[in-house]
């Protein structure tokens, strides 16, 4: 148990081998790949994931986060309309009307409800904040809020317009009515228009299926044009981890937030083309570095199966084991446990992490950047 608990710093197969030799054959293993994978950083930090990017830049790789799993038709659609949103912070003290769309936060985000709505703002006095939950399915969240509708999958897309046209004051058709659950959507729309600042809360619920990006679209159009008659804003409920971090340093070093290829020499930028999972699937990838043990199950089955196949190099944190035996594996500590890092919160409020426990185990940084040292 104790073995277990303390992982060797680093492994080349199964077997425990000194940091330099496990650098080495990582070298090696990436000096002889042609379509190199760089993936996860969700559970790294700005550093780790500055160190990743120059990686995938010298060695032409193709570099994804966990984003093209989860949030990625959020993002499309924020490239394509842009985005009203807000931080926690201003929600926290202005908005009087909250709704979580396609989330269920007692069980995702546990403390958003009491660190982020629960709380009364300086600009709100007592019980006067609303809330309410849009869903497909059960959600335990609605035993806390003051509204709840039921939508169907299908029916997210039409339901967001139908407000959209409420909102405006635009004479719907009668047969909308039987689609939707109109008289709930009315009073919705009214309760945004009188409101003096509302959020939308949207999770993954409201991404899923072919309309995933459009869907997204027509919120963000929607909180922009309720920004004609009252302050509003839409934020998405993100993953665990520094994934919004990930995200972000993407963006900063090569333009774009997920699935950039670099073997050109310049970014390029298609998701699904270059997505971790759809590469994997496609056998596209002859050897890949996983940034975090927690990303790979993010990836479908038959991606996982293919990943357990090629070369890999593993960068995880103690107590986080892998459903396979990579070629390389490097046990690297945690950033705000271990080491000094930063860590972007779901609103990209940048947080600095300062460790509180000495470790023997380098950071993924370190790892990264001794691997390219190595193939210059």
């Amino acid at each position: 148990q104790l073995e277990k608990s303390h992982p060797p710093i680093a492994q080349v197969g199964e077997s425990s081998v000194e940091l330099s030799k496990a650098l080495d054959a990582a070298a090696d293993l990436l000096r002889e790949s042609r379509s190199p994978l760089i993936y996860g950083l969700s559970a790294s930090s700005t550093p780790g994931q500055r160190a990743a990017v120059a990686l995938a830049d010298r060695i032409g790789a193709t570099i994804d986060t966990t984003a093209s799993r989860c949030h990625a038709p959020s993002i499309m659609a924020v490239q394509q309309v842009g985005e009203s949103t807000c931080s926690l912070g201003e929600a926290t003290l202005r908005a009087d009307l909250v709704i979580y769309w396609g989330v269920d936060p007692l069980k995702t985000h546990p403390r958003h409800l009491e660190r982020v709505v629960e709380p009364t703002g300086k600009l709100l006095e007592g019980r006067e904040r609303k809330i309410v939950v849009v869903d497909t399915e059960a959600n335990s969240s609605e035993s806390r809020a003051d509204m709840s509708i039921r939508l169907t999958a299908e029916n997210q897309f039409e339901a967001l317009w139908v407000l959209r046209g409420l909102v405006k004051g635009i004479e719907l058709e009668p047969s909308v009515e039987d689609r939707v659950p109109f008289d709930q959507l009315a009073e919705l729309a009214k309760e945004m228009k009188s409101s003096r600042c509302g959020v939308v809360f949207f999770g993954l619920g409201l991404t899923q299926g072919e309309l995933g990006p459009r869907t997204v679209e027509a919120l963000l159009v929607l909180t922009q044009e309720l920004n004609d008659y009252t302050r509003f804003h839409a934020r998405r409920m993100r993953m665990y981890g520094d994934v919004a971090g990930a995200d972000s340093v993407l963006c900063w070093q090569t333009g774009y937030p997920f699935s950039v290829n670099l073997a050109c020499g310049y970014p390029r930028y298609n998701p699904g083309e270059y997505s971790a999972s759809e590469m994997l699937e496609r056998g596209e990838v002859d050897c890949a570095v996983i940034v975090g043990g927690e990303c790979i199950e993010v990836l479908t089955e038959e991606a996982q199966r293919q990943l357990s196949g090629i070369p890999t190099i593993l960068l995880e944190s103690p107590g986080c084991p892998a459903p396979f035996t990579p070629s390389v594996r490097f046990c690297t500590g945690i950033y705000g446990v271990h080491a000094v890092g930063t860590a972007y919160r779901m609103d990209e409020v940048p947080l600095p992490l300062e460790p509180f426990l000495a470790s023997e185990y380098p950071t993924d940084e370190f790892v990264l950047q001794e691997i390219e040292r190595r193939l210059v």
